[in-house]
């Protein structure tokens, strides 16, 4: 940033000025007010925010605080749902800083062509959340059936016993996930499959095998949460399906895959 007092803190895109933005729209509570402000044919959802705040390393230090950093995504998410929810928007990613409007116009104009590009994609559609898990077996082996002696051997046995139990396990989960993630496909436009999250966000005791995002048309919202509850009753015990959404299609604003 610049030596610059304040900054301009961006956080959706609009083709066209559309309606105001909701009274009470507060943004980042050390910024100014949430406003519109014109770039050609887009309008930009900005704010402007103290400079010193919002440098590289002031970022740094305020991301790598899970508390602050939580802050932050909320209030982000919180003004880019609101540009969204009446009028088509592409959100940018967290904390996306111009020196000046200027600048801002500038970065922005340099983009219009994806811009509006993703428009077109994400317009009339929102995005959904379908995630699905498998509880852990048991860590260790089953005991002994009664009457037979704990040797070494069978100790062993029923470690290997325990291990094929697990990889068929892992293996019929990701044909779950497989099936779950065709099946949202058939009625969204488009979706994606991330890297599935380890342990530190699902828990110790289930692992992720699906991680999926979709762009569903609106008009297909029904449809799509009707075929992923009848995916999510046609698992087997020990697998969950999470369905979230709609949301604001965070995920199809880059090139599609």
């Amino acid at each position: 940033m610049t030596d610059a007092a304040t900054a301009v803190c961006v956080f959706a895109v609009r083709r066209g000025r559309g309606p105001a933005l909701p009274a009470g729209l507060t943004g980042h509570s050390d910024g100014g007010e949430v406003r519109l402000m014109a770039a050609g044919d887009l309008w930009a959802v900005v704010q402007e925010v103290p400079a010193a705040g919002y440098d590289d390393a002031a970022l740094r230090a305020r991301c790598a605080d899970p508390a602050e950093l939580e802050r932050l995504a909320r209030t982000h998410h919180a003004v880019v749902s609101a540009a969204a929810a009446e009028w088509r928007a592409v959100p940018l990613p967290l904390a996306t800083l111009y020196h000046d409007e200027h600048g801002a116009r500038t970065g922005l104009l340099a983009h219009a062509d994806r811009f509006d590009t993703v428009l077109r994609r994400v317009a009339e559609h929102a995005e959904w959340a379908v995630k699905v898990h498998r509880e852990a077996p048991a860590a260790s082996p089953a005991p002994p059936p009664s009457g037979r002696p704990r040797g070494g051997r069978d100790y062993l046995d029923r470690v290997r016993a325990r291990q094929r139990a697990q990889e068929s396990g892992h293996e019929t989960a990701l044909r779950l996930a497989d099936q779950v993630d065709n099946a949202a496909r058939e009625v969204a436009a488009e979706g994606v499959r991330r890297p599935p999250h380890g342990t530190e966000v699902t828990g110790e005791r289930r692992s992720q095998v699906l991680n999926g995002a979709y762009l569903v048309p609106l008009a297909k919202a029904t449809a799509f949460t009707e075929r992923i509850a009848r995916e999510r009753e046609a698992l087997p015990a020990g697998c969950t399906l999470e369905l979230a959404g709609p949301w604001v299609p965070y995920s199809f604003t880059g090139e599609p895959a």
